[in-house]
């Protein structure tokens, strides 16, 4: 529980009042009389299924949309946002689950990006940067600020949003998911820098499906459920079992359990894999990991240490040395057709980037590594009914909420977009399934139905390469968890056999060379 709510704080002034918000999307009601009231000074967050409509409220109090219905008032003044540079004047920064960075910027750059400081019409980085420098000691932020961001892991460019927010004058920031991607010590040090902007004033809003960190950090929560606000609580209210039968009428799931044994059979071996990283560094370096029929290996690090390009290359679309065979096939010099169709499927890193056309229908979307397949086919066009027949039977099985398979990509919540990237590679039944994140951003109700369809299939005899930042993910499912830090496997583990804690100290590199 956050540390620094006294007993006057029910008397703490609002800094944010939502009331009667709505907002109408074709076919959709995303939000319907919504009540939200933010004390100032306080971490607030905001729960609920996947489609409940948090980030269309957010992107609401950010005035990247305009409500249909409903009042914005902020610090006691009501508020007509029409863009987020209104937003931003009125003190409230957003930082988003997909990071707003430019790559070839440095960290400097990217701060000021759209706030350049001048003095009579020049550039004045001098004083941007000693006002950056003083953001960063107030919030113990550590950036070098002459680097491209593209150096930069994911905790610290988190770091890199947070002050950008703070340099435009934020004092009411949103955090969407601001923990899906970091490993426990990066958690920690981010609430702590939540706790520091508190202290000082600030007040912070975060949406989160992690309900121990929930409880742990906020002062208020507010659940949501099917487009309103349904119930406000507090960490010594409510426990995480209760939480998540507010959110989804049902207890949290567990990831643990198998009910079948590993088989003997060799579905993915690699074989001293290694890819070319920057200034002649390898990214990957001299990687060997077999998977057999009915296993799941996890693959444990903090991004940035190689799990990208490793699976890029099992797919063939990273250069690479080494040998790749898929159910005996030896596929190192194939295609990424032939790779899948050899039997690999992938659940991608970032569904944004790689695994989705955000303006194309759903069905084109599932489509997406099955266009060559006889059965999408008619003459040298795309049998359309038969893949809008199959995207619907993907849409019902795995929970897709959504109008119709004609929807586009785009209106649809991050985790309803993640629930179809996960339905498209599963549903081929692949032998071998890389799985990059596959619950990042999607509910526990959602997050159960994937476990389970992992499961279903890794009992079935598909192999799978999981790679996650979700421990108690990698804990619960894993036969085996490697650990890559530095482009190469640093240690081998039994989950049974290790703590959270323990995982995170091998994923930094404080802890190395343990065997199974």
């Amino acid at each position: 529980m956050s540390t620094h709510t006294s007993s006057q704080d029910g008397q703490r002034p609002l800094a944010v009042q939502l009331s009667g918000i709505g907002k109408r999307f074709p076919g959709v009601i995303a939000n319907h009389d919504v009540a939200l009231t933010v004390r100032e000074g306080t971490i607030h967050a905001i729960v609920g299924e996947n489609g409940a409509g948090k980030s269309t409220l957010m992107k609401t109090l950010y005035g990247m949309q305009q409500p249909d219905t409903g009042t914005i008032t902020v610090n006691g003044e009501m508020q007509h946002f029409r863009s987020p540079s209104d937003a931003i004047a009125a003190g409230i920064g957003m930082v988003h689950q997909h990071f707003m960075l430019a790559d070839n910027l440095t960290v400097l750059e990217n701060i000021i990006l759209g706030s350049e400081p001048n003095r009579r019409g020049v550039l004045d980085l001098k004083s941007a940067r000693e006002q950056i420098t003083s953001i960063m000691a107030s919030v113990g932020a550590d950036l070098d600020l002459d680097i491209p961001v593209s150096e930069l892991g994911v905790g610290e460019r988190q770091r890199v949003e947070i002050v950008k927010v703070l340099f435009r004058g934020a004092r009411i920031l949103i955090l969407d998911e601001p923990t899906a991607v970091l490993v426990p010590e990066e958690v920690d040090e981010l609430f702590a820098t939540l706790h520091r902007l508190v202290e000082d004033g600030a007040t912070v809003i975060f949406i989160s499906h992690k309900l121990d960190e929930v409880l742990k950090v906020s002062d208020d929560i507010t659940v949501m459920r099917q487009g309103t606000t349904v119930a406000e609580t507090r960490p010594d209210a409510i426990d995480r079992s209760g939480l998540a039968e507010l959110m989804v009428g049902s207890e949290l799931p567990s990831p643990a359990g198998r009910s079948t044994p590993v088989g003997t059979a060799i579905r993915l071996d690699i074989a001293k894999l290694t890819v070319e990283g920057k200034e002649g560094r390898p990214a990957v370096e001299d990687v060997s990991l077999r998977i057999h029929s009915g296993e799941i290996l996890g693959i444990a690090g903090v991004e940035g240490n190689g799990q990208f390009e490793l699976c890029t290359a099992l797919l063939g679309i990273t250069e690479s040395t080494g040998n790749v065979t898929v159910d005996g096939r030896d596929v190192t010099d194939e295609s990424t057709r032939a790779r899948y169709e050899a039997g690999l499927a992938y659940i991608p890193f970032d569904r944004h980037r790689e695994g989705l056309m955000l303006t194309a229908p759903l069905w084109e979307n599932a489509l997406l590594g099955r266009e060559d397949d006889v059965d999408f086919q008619r003459g040298p066009f795309v049998n359309a009914a038969t893949a809008r027949q199959s995207t619907t039977e993907i849409i019902q099985r795995f929970g897709v909420l959504t109008p119709s398979e004609t929807t586009p990509a785009f209106a649809l919540s991050g985790g309803n977009q993640q629930k179809l990237v996960v339905g498209r590679a599963l549903v081929t039944s692949p032998s071998v399934l890389i799985a990059a994140h596959p619950t990042r951003g999607i509910d526990v109700g959602a997050q159960a139905a994937v476990w389970d369809e992992i499961r279903s299939a890794r009992d079935n005899g598909m192999a799978v390469l999981l790679v996650s930042a979700d421990l108690e993910e990698l804990l619960g499912l894993s036969d085996t968890i490697a650990v890559m830090f530095d482009g190469r496997i640093t240690a081998t583990l039994n989950p049974d056999d290790i703590t959270a804690a323990e995982l995170g100290s091998y994923m930094t590199g404080a802890v190395q060379e343990a065997t199974k």
